[in-house]
């Protein structure tokens, strides 16, 4: 399978990547098939893995995906040193009242503390690309980055990336990290566009933009009336709405990337054509209004 390939920083890799979250968290497949799903991926012609810290199931084994991501790689037989692993920290699971939930930590001595076990957890002596996971309202923004810089400047990490972040944040980012920060990882969607301005300030920066749950994701209810027109082109194309949605997003520019999860090898599979498929200017238009 041919694959677009996009430039990250110093990394050149596939537009598509495969996010590791729904292999690691509530609802999550077996173990071994969770391997399967990353080798079937790989063998597509894969070669960027998106994981964290933090995705373990509450009250479970911490960083179980970078650890579940490290023995893929450690079991598939393909090229190893093509394959480009992004994973983040900041983000941990706990229980509230006995309901599983997300918690953040950005002080800088946390964050030094997560990069260097998530080093530890994927198997390697630098990490290709680590993201600050999410803000930490507790803690100045400035102070976090800080804390990924140091991780930079003791070589725990190659590259710098943030999530969730807004063109305020991006900007503290790049005044501490200079070169060193590469990419903005925000949510981005047919049903969540908030965050449409820093795709466009990323582009004139030339930072690459990743798009987490970029089909809308499976944790929650969504509007569904929202994907009606990736729907009508998908029938025309004779392919999936989600391709077309990855597809959409992929478009906006070539600093795009997207990451979609999987519980299955099937999805992830579908999801991997999505940049192989052609949409007119006449669709894109449509598709950006949303009718």
């Amino acid at each position: 399978m041919s694959a677009l390939i996009r430039k990250i920083g110093p990394y050149t890799t596939t537009a598509i990547a495969l996010g590791g979250m729904g292999l690691s968290i509530e609802k999550k497949p077996p173990y071994e098939e969770s391997i399967e799903i990353i080798h079937d991926a790989l063998d597509a012609g894969c070669r960027f893995i998106d994981t964290a810290w933090a995705y373990y199931m509450s009250g479970g084994e911490e960083q179980h995906n970078e650890k579940l991501i490290r023995e893929a790689l450690d079991t598939w037989n393909g090229p190893r040193d093509e394959v480009l692993v992004a994973t983040k920290a900041g983000h941990f699971r706990n229980f509230t009242d006995g309901v599983p939930t997300w918690d953040v930590n950005g002080a800088p001595e946390a964050l030094i503390q997560y990069g260097k076990q998530s080093a530890v957890a994927l198997g390697v002596d630098s990490i290709d690309l680590l993201y600050f996971h999410r803000p930490d309202p507790k803690v100045p923004y400035n102070e976090s980055i800080e804390g990924m810089k140091a991780l930079y400047d003791q070589g725990v990490a190659k590259t710098i990336g943030i999530s969730n972040a807004s063109i305020e944040q991006i900007d503290i980012a790049r005044s501490i990290l200079g070169d060193a920060f590469v990419a903005v990882q925000n949510q981005l969607s047919p049903i969540y566009k908030d965050t449409l301005d820093t795709v466009e300030y990323t582009k004139k920066l030339g930072l690459a933009f990743l798009c987490w749950s970029p089909l809308g994701g499976f944790r929650k209810p969504k509007d569904e009336t929202k994907y009606d027109i990736f729907k009508e082109v998908a029938a025309a194309h004779g392919v999936s709405y989600q391709q077309v949605v990855l597809a959409w997003e992929l478009a906006m520019g070539d600093h795009m990337f997207v990451i979609p999860g999987t519980h299955r090898s099937q999805t992830i599979l579908d999801s991997l054509k999505a940049d192989q498929l052609v949409l007119s200017d006449e669709e894109l238009l449509r598709l950006n209004a949303g009718k």
